[in-house]
């Protein structure tokens, strides 16, 4: 029976917070397409996600308006494609991105991190996370709320470092 209250209060839950993303208005804060070099216009990402995640389309849409091309993929295993790209459960979110060249971006990473991390690509590298689901990182808008994050470059011997330590709403953009 606790089993079931359990799943019953995580879906009651789970549709509340889906309600809230999917109301809040975003900030238009994102880059002009045409403020950026002809590098970061190139990186295309497909983006593995489920088809019922709103956070994971407004996050999409952020990207696409930052220079990306991103191609969504709805899908109903996401542990499998994660685990096929390397994502130890640590370092996952809602949806993963990946690259033509191969490269992983877990969560919400902003695009600022992405273009830096295709500007000077670290040794050993599979790419950068975001943990979780921090409210006010791209894509999970909620008004003024924030909460610190750090997104992490993981490597490809499974462990991770910080690559950028984001403690306000302005050093994401």
């Amino acid at each position: 029976m606790s089993n079931v209250n359990f799943r019953f209060k995580w879906i009651i839950v789970s549709v509340f917070y889906l309600l809230i993303v999917a109301c809040s208005d975003v900030a238009d804060d994102n880059i002009s397409a045409n403020d950026q070099s002809p590098l970061q216009k190139l990186v295309s990402l497909d983006v593995y996600k489920s088809p019922t995640c709103g956070c994971c389309g407004k996050w999409v849409e952020y990207m696409e308006n930052n220079g990306f091309t991103a191609h969504t993929h709805d899908t109903e295993n996401l542990a499998s494609i994660k685990t096929q790209y390397g994502i130890d459960p640590q370092y996952r979110s809602c949806h993963t991105a990946v690259s033509t060249e191969g490269y992983v971006f877990e969560g919400h990473v902003p695009a600022k991190y992405i273009h830096q991390f295709f500007s000077e690509i670290p040794d050993d590298a599979i790419g950068l996370a975001v943990p979780a689901m921090p409210v006010g990182s791209p894509g999970m808008e909620m008004g003024d709320k924030f909460m610190p994050y750090q997104v992490l470059l993981i490597k490809e011997d499974g462990s991770s470092e910080v690559y950028a330590d984001v403690q306000t709403l302005q050093q994401q953009h």
